[in-house]
Formats: C-alpha cells, sequence, structure tokens
C-alpha cells in the first residue's frame, strides 16, 4: 500500500507529528475507565485500567483509491508496564456514518470488556462509516477485512509513539455483522497475509452464509422478517461495489423507494428505514415480507439463475467455505430472530468437512434472541481465548502464565478442594458453552467450592493468580 506524508495538529490530540511511510494520521484521546469503574459494568470480569483513543489511518477503498478510516483502540493499563496480545472486534450493523465505536458508539462496549480482561482492542468502523468516504459496503468480506488489516498495521506506529509493548499474539471476533467481518478477517490474514498470525478466532451470530441462508431467507421466506432494512442496506451496499442496477427503482418497488432514497441521502438512520417499511409492507401485505418490496423480474431472476449478477456478488461475500488454522469457535443462539443459526449450522458442517484441526460451533443460549445473545456469546469467548492469552511484564518480558490449580477430587461429586492458594481468590465457573455457572470468592484457610447447584458435566475454572492466570477443569458427576 503507497502511504503519504502527513504532518497534522489538533484540539487535545496528541501533539505529535508523523513521518513518511506510515498510515497511521492521527490520534485522539476519547476517555479512561478505571479498572473499579469496569468492574462496576462488567460485573467485576476486569483486570485492567483501560485508555480510549480514536485513530485515524490510510487505507484502500473498493475501488483500491486511497482513503481515511476511522477506529477505536482499547489500551490496557497497569502500574507496571506489560505487554499485552492485540485482539480486533468487528462491530455489529450500525445505523449511520457517525453510530461508530470510534464515536464511543456502535458496539464500543466490547472494547471496554476485552480491553480490561489485558488485550490491546482494535474496532474498525470499517469503510463508508466514521470519517471513510463513500457508502459504507455492508457485508462485503473484502473490504471489512482489509480495513481490519491495515488498522493492525496502524496500531504499530501507534504503539511507538504512545510507548505501548505488544505482543505477538492476535485474537479475531465480533458480532453479527462483525461476525461475519470476522470470518472474513481470519480467512485473509491466514490465506493471504504474512504480516499477522491469527492465534485463535470467535465469529459470533454472523450471516456467513450469504448466498445460501440469507439468501434463501429472503427470497423463499413467506414468514415475517422485522429486519426488511438489511435487505436493501445489501443490495445498494453490492451495487456500490459491483454495479448491478443503474437505479434502486429497476430492483425495488414504487412504495419503497422514496424510503430507500432518503437513506441512500442520509436523511434517516437505519432503524428510520427499517420502521418505514415495516410499516409500508404490513399496510400492502399484511406482514413485514421483505421479498415483496423487490420487484418481481428481479426475485425471479434471483431464484432461478445462479449466474445472475445478484447471486454471484452473494457467493463471492460467503466466508464459510475454507479451512481455519487457527482454534476457532462459532457461538451463535438457536432463537436468533436477525440472522438465522443455520448460518453457523451450514458453516460449521463446511468447516469440519473442510479438516480444521480446532474447530466447534456451540449454542450459548438456544432460547436468546439476537440481542440477547451477545452477552453469553462474549462471555463464551472470552473464556475460550482465555486458554491462549498471554501477558508480560516488560521489565523481563517472562510471559505470565496459565497456571494449572491443583482441585482434587477430580472427578467430584460436590465439593473440591483448590491446592496453593495464598490470597481470598475470585474463582470463576465456566459450562461447556462458555456460560459463567458460578462465580465465588474462596478463602485459602478452607479453599473448597461447592459445585452442588451445578448440573453434572466439564467445567472450567479460571481465577487471577499472583503469578498469572489459573485455568484448570474438573468433571463433576
Amino acid at each position: 500500500m503507497s502511504k503519504i506524508l502527513l504532518s497534522l495538529s489538533w484540539a487535545y490530540f496528541i501533539g505529535l507529528s508523523f513521518l513518511a511511510a506510515q498510515n497511521l494520521i492521527s490520534i485522539e484521546q476519547k476517555g479512561s475507565l478505571t479498572k473499579a469503574e469496569l468492574a462496576a459494568r462488567f460485573q467485576d470480569i476486569t483486570n485492567n485500567d483501560v485508555e480510549l483513543f480514536k485513530i485515524t489511518y490510510s487505507t484502500q477503498d473498493v475501488f483500491n483509491e486511497l482513503d481515511t478510516a476511522s477506529g477505536l483502540i482499547v489500551i490496557p493499563r497497569r502500574t507496571a508496564p506489560h505487554s499485552y496480545p492485540r485482539l480486533v472486534f468487528q462491530h455489529g450493523t450500525v445505523g449511520s456514518r457517525t453510530d461508530v465505536p470510534s464515536n464511543l458508539r456502535g458496539g464500543y462496549e466490547a472494547g471496554l470488556f476485552f480491553g480490561g480482561l489485558g488485550y490491546v482492542t482494535l474496532l474498525p468502523d470499517f469503510l463508508g462509516l466514521g470519517t471513510s468516504r463513500g457508502v459504507h459496503p455492508y457485508v462485503h468480506a473484502d473490504s471489512e477485512a482489509s480495513a481490519a488489516i491495515d488498522m493492525l498495521h496502524a496500531l504499530d506506529d501507534f504503539a511507538n509513539q504512545m510507548d505501548i509493548v505488544i505482543n505477538d499474539q492476535l485474537f479475531v471476533t465480533g458480532y453479527s455483522q462483525g461476525g461475519h467481518a470476522a470470518m472474513a478477517l481470519h480467512r485473509e490474514i491466514e490465506q493471504n497475509s504474512e504480516a499477522f498470525t491469527v492465534t485463535a478466532s470467535a465469529p459470533m451470530s454472523g450471516p456467513y452464509s450469504i448466498s445460501g441462508i440469507m439468501r434463501d431467507k429472503i427470497t423463499l421466506d413467506e414468514s415475517a422478517y422485522f429486519y426488511p432494512a438489511y435487505v436493501h442496506f445489501t443490495i445498494v451496499s453490492y451495487n456500490y461495489v459491483y454495479g448491478l442496477y443503474d437505479n434502486i427503482a429497476e430492483v425495488f418497488k414504487p412504495d419503497y423507494v422514496p424510503f430507500l432514497q432518503q437513506f441512500l441521502d442520509e436523511e434517516i438512520s437505519l432503524g428510520g428505514l427499517n420502521d418505514a417499511l415495516i410499516s409500508k409492507l404490513i399496510q400492502n401485505h399484511g406482514a413485514p415480507i421483505p421479498k415483496y418490496m423487490l420487484q418481481d423480474s428481479i426475485l425471479n431472476a434471483v431464484i432461478s439463475d445462479e449466474m445472475h449478477p445478484f447471486n454471484i456478488a452473494l457467493r463471492d461475500n460467503d466466508v464459510f467455505d475454507w479451512k481455519p488454522a487457527a482454534p476457532t469457535r462459532l457461538y451463535y443462539c438457536m432463537a436468533d430472530d436477525q440472522v438465522p443459526f443455520q448460518n453457523s449450522v451450514v458453516a460449521a458442517e463446511v468447516i469440519t468437512q473442510n479438516g480444521a484441526p480446532n474447530f466447534e460451533a456451540i449454542d450459548v443460549e438456544p432460547g436468546a434472541d439476537h440481542g440477547e445473545c451477545v452477552e453469553p456469546a462474549i462471555i463464551a469467548t472470552a473464556v475460550f481465548f482465555a486458554q491462549y492469552w498471554e501477558v508480560s511484564l516488560v521489565a523481563n518480558r517472562e510471559p505470565i502464565p496459565n497456571i494449572p490449580v491443583s482441585i482434587f477430587p477430580n472427578p467430584t461429586t460436590n465439593l473440591i478442594t483448590l491446592g496453593g492458594l495464598l490470597t481470598a481468590t475470585q474463582v470463576e465457573v465456566f459450562n461447556a458453552l462458555g456460560q459463567m455457572a458460578l462465580r465465588q470468592v474462596v478463602d485459602p484457610a478452607d479453599a473448597t467450592l461447592d459445585l452442588s447447584s451445578l448440573p453434572k458435566g466439564t467445567y472450567t475454572l479460571r481465577m487471577q493468580l499472583d503469578g498469572g492466570v489459573g485455568v484448570s477443569r474438573v468433571v463433576k458427576q
């Protein structure tokens, strides 16, 4: 990528000038939170203070022209300097250009959570959002990946300017559209990038099968779907990238075009568009069934002609037919009302058939809808990543390891005793789905933990110790 000479100043931007051959353009501090403040937000699941920074950086748009993208970086801070792993969190669908992590919106709270756990967390705004120009290429795999990769390159410059030490680990995750974007990023790094290596990946509740599950949901399903704006957003996005039509009236029926044009002109948000489309679909058809927005000729062509340009564009953005080398988990919820859970099921079948060495898809809470699935999926991701997470003191660069904690008896029926505790220690117990099943402070004078309230199964215990992070497993019979 070509890079340009830039020298910028700003009000309360960090007072720095940048030299040639860097793709970091600017840094703006957006705030900070203490460990206590994070603990209040996230039920005591935190290890660090954090600082928040908006950055802008150079990248290429979908037409290979130089653009300025933006994103949020969350930095963990401790009293003694540490070296931290990187984590990319790809955000979900947002309502407008300004509803993005760098503006402390658009799902930025996930960055706080992972930053508090001890990851230097990057949240790209994506192309066409934040400072980037043009239309947002929604669920466009290549640009979701490239915006994140260029932000990772910009992180090197950022770390040098801000005196932050980062280790070689890289974790990738994201929710909803961000699940699709996380899968796209992981695939791109493993197949085409020599600069980075993914340590572990956990896409969550993403539309991985754009040309299959998602297309059929829109073109064949007669049931109500209360998110018709996603259909419009996808079609507009792919037209922007692939040039599928000359005018939206070629694709959508006249009753819906005015609302769609208002969204294109950024006069209404995605939520406003969705409300208007639902109202008009109910008025015209008795229920919000998205396929009735489409011109019959387009609908029939997409259903019958696999080589129609729309179908080619959809297939180009599927992200499930590959073989991840890094440990990978897909987290989802079967009752998801926005992104059908079959996306994860189909992806799991294909990735497993392709021979991925350490892969699993897990329904973290079967009864949860799309919004309710966020918390259990993110907690499951945190537990999964904790198996690989490494932090070291900068002074000696020795990693703070995952320390096995002795447990006996193991297997057990109810009570277990934890060996080696020196101080009162909070123990978190997670079930096989990554859900927190129990949290309790254990006193070293007693050092017992009662699991009688938990059903039979295998559980992971995690605790913060002076020498590192204690991680062990126990089987309850």
